[in-house]
């Protein structure tokens, strides 16, 4: 559970930052201490917010390839920070199990958004995570 919690962290200083251009680290001690995250799981949070900034050109344009007859800039923010975070996740987190990651992005979906655009992001993350499983087997 503390690990959704971490994640459900990344994604509301994600959301932050991309929606109120507010700077990352304020907003994530805030959402912290709030949450009372701590040790391990605090890292893994800003592990995940941190990476998928240092990212966001390439994980942007990774996406904006996955959006079929949609503009990145047109979804909805919490759906641009789901689908950033699975994604900085599917390829820079080995660890994690892809399965995991979509699983942990659609609940996120579901908590802050609704079903019906969990199954859109299901429809994007699935590709992109197959497309990225394809390319490990050839290499």
């Amino acid at each position: 559970m503390s690990r959704r919690l971490a994640r459900e962290i990344a994604f509301k200083a994600l959301f932050q930052e991309d929606v109120g251009k507010n700077c990352l680290e304020p907003v994530f001690t805030e959402l912290l201490t709030e949450s009372g995250l701590s040790g391990d799981h605090a890292l893994f949070a800003r592990q995940l917010a941190e990476g998928t900034l240092l990212h966001l050109a390439e994980i942007d344009n990774i996406l904006a390839k996955y959006l079929v007859n949609w503009e990145f800039g047109r979804l909805a923010a919490v759906d641009r920070s789901v689908l950033r975070l699975a994604t900085y996740e599917l390829l820079y987190c080995a660890d994690i199990p892809t399965a995991v990651s979509i699983n942990e992005a659609l609940e996120l979906s579901k908590l802050f958004n609704s079903d019906e655009s969990a199954k859109f992001l299901n429809g994007v993350l699935d590709k992109l995570a197959r497309d990225q499983e394809g390319g490990k087997e050839e290499s």
